[in-house]
């Protein structure tokens, strides 16, 4: 169990640093094909076909995130009215959702990667199967990840709306 674990902590790593550092990517991109076209006059024809690349698999990334971090929205005032047992049930379903969507982004995005395969982005030449790849890769996170929700007590985070009057009172001192 504990190699397991030590495996996935890895895996959840390699997701955040693929996903920053493709989002600082995109970002030094976007400034550099803006100063090209600002102030050299020239457009590089790879730079806005790269970021949207990179633009892509951030989002499908982060969706697998979200998963893990309990981050998508939860739509929780309806299900809390409910008995415990039901609301059980809704969590299970939900999670059960959750493993079914990414197993359809795994099947239906690996065949959209295989079918476009032999066609080529016009700016970078690339296959554009780079970039349909992001969808099998953040299915198989999202698997995982739901699976990993199955053995977790809830799905979404806490909601407190609840003002914390200790940390207004310290902003206001000037504490903070």
């Amino acid at each position: 169990m504990k190699i397991l674990r030590m495996g996935k902590d890895v895996l959840d790593r390699l997701l955040v640093f693929a996903s920053l550092t493709a989002l600082l990517a995109m970002i030094l991109i976007i400034i550099y094909q803006v100063f090209s076209r600002q102030i050299l006059h020239y457009t590089p024809s790879w730079a806005e076909e790269l970021s949207m690349i990179l633009f892509v698999w951030v989002s499908f990334l982060g969706i697998a995130y979200g998963f893990r971090q309990k981050l998508h929205i939860g739509v929780s005032f309806l299900v809390n009215l409910f008995p415990e047992k039901v609301q059980d049930m809704c969590d299970l379903f939900a999670k059960i959702l959750v493993i079914f969507f990414g197993g359809v982004l795994v099947y239906y995005g690996w065949k959209f990667t295989i079918l476009m395969g032999n066609s080529t982005m016009a700016g970078t030449g690339l296959p554009s199967s780079v970039l349909y790849a992001a969808m099998p890769t953040a299915g198989i996170f999202t698997l995982l990840y739901g699976i990993e929700l199955l053995f977790v007590k809830g799905l979404h985070q806490e909601y407190n709306d609840e003002i914390d009057t200790e940390a207004m009172e310290a902003v206001k001192d000037g504490e903070v």
